[in-house]
């Protein structure tokens, strides 16, 4: 949605024109410094990429009534200022994730926080700065999201938070929640493609080396990662190998041969250890494989069909329909890059 869209119904006064966009991104100790550099570094490649004059202006405060902030990885990290002596209007307020989501923000922060929560025109969170969020009462009744490692903690302590552990990250009107480090680059470009629209992002994704623009709705983990941290040897190597060999034959029968197990002891350890059966796993892999082919891609739907491992486009549009609701023609549409 462009930015205009969000000020509908708004009191908040629109960008003056030429004046760059003041996004502030809050660091509590320990912060994580990705949490903090990922976005910071979207924001400033958007203003390399965009041409002309910066479309950003990016600062980094602190939490505290210091400037300089503790990090996770034992470096010092001096902000440009404390939360305390920030002035003027902002845009885009970010909080970055700490290393210790038990961190007790004062209670003058977190007034502070609900108080520019009224005036920002967007309001986000990395990681576990969705904890900062909702100790300010700012996520009551709103879906959010955070790292997958501390959803309970957040649900414990916040039982009105409408939290759902599985997105990368969410958008609730103008309040966005993402998951933990990495996330919070697929949440910064996505304000970038809703600012300066899909092409720059994708430029800022490449230029960083993304592997590709990832969908807010996209889980947390990958469906091969998912299974492989729960899964024990010599399974959890079969799934490596399932993920490389999408196209050759994986029924239970063959999967069961490969790791010398008769194929109903192999479907009953399946389910047990990777919580889903054979079957359906293997449609996760093929669909995840066809989800990144129609984001990324040109190729017609017989050509992703294949190189997913469906044995036709009909069946990968039956699939698209019957676990994303939507067809595979919808979803490029919706997150393909455009003149792929």
């Amino acid at each position: 949605m462009p930015a205009k869209d969000l000020r509908k119904g708004s009191r908040l006064p629109s960008k003056r024109a030429n004046q760059p966009r003041r996004v502030v991104i809050i660091a509590a100790p320990p912060v994580r410094t990705l949490d903090v550099f990922g976005p910071a570094e979207v924001f400033t490649d958007a203003n390399r990429l965009s041409g002309g004059r910066p479309t950003y202006e990016i600062e980094i405060v602190s939490a505290t009534e210091e400037e300089m902030v503790a990090t996770h990885v034992g470096l010092p990290l001096l902000t440009h200022r404390s939360y305390r002596a920030l002035r003027g209007p902002v845009d885009t307020l970010l909080v970055a994730g700490s290393d210790d989501p038990q961190i007790r923000y004062s209670s003058d922060f977190l007034d502070w926080l609900g108080k520019q929560s009224k005036k920002v025109r967007r309001l986000g969170s990395v990681c576990t700065g969705a904890l900062a969020l909702a100790d300010a009462n700012l996520l009551d009744g709103r879906r959010a999201t955070t790292h997958w490692g501390w959803c309970d903690e957040l649900s414990q302590k916040h039982p009105l938070v409408k939290l759902d552990a599985r997105p990368i990250y969410i958008r609730d009107q103008n309040v966005y929640t993402s998951a933990g480090v990495t996330a919070g680059i697929d949440l910064a470009l996505a304000l970038v493609e809703e600012d300066l629209g899909t092409s720059l992002a994708l430029q800022i994704a490449r230029l960083m080396i993304v592997f590709l623009r990832r969908p807010g709705g996209q889980s947390q983990f990958s469906a091969t990662l998912a299974a492989q941290t729960s899964a024990t040897q010599p399974l959890a190597d079969l799934l490596a190998w399932m993920a490389d060999h999408l196209r050759d034959d994986l029924s239970v029968a063959c999967l069961a041969q490969r790791i010398a197990m008769s194929p109903r002891n192999f479907a009953r350890i399946f389910a047990r250890e990777v919580g889903e059966t054979p079957g359906r796993h293997v449609e996760s892999i093929r669909l995840e494989a066809a989800r990144r082919l129609l984001e990324t891609t040109s190729l017609n739907l017989e050509e992703v069909a294949g190189n997913s491992g469906f044995r036709s486009g009909e069946i990968l549009r039956r699939t698209f329909i019957r676990r994303l609701s939507v067809s595979p023609r919808q979803y490029r549409v919706t997150f393909g890059a455009k003149g792929a």
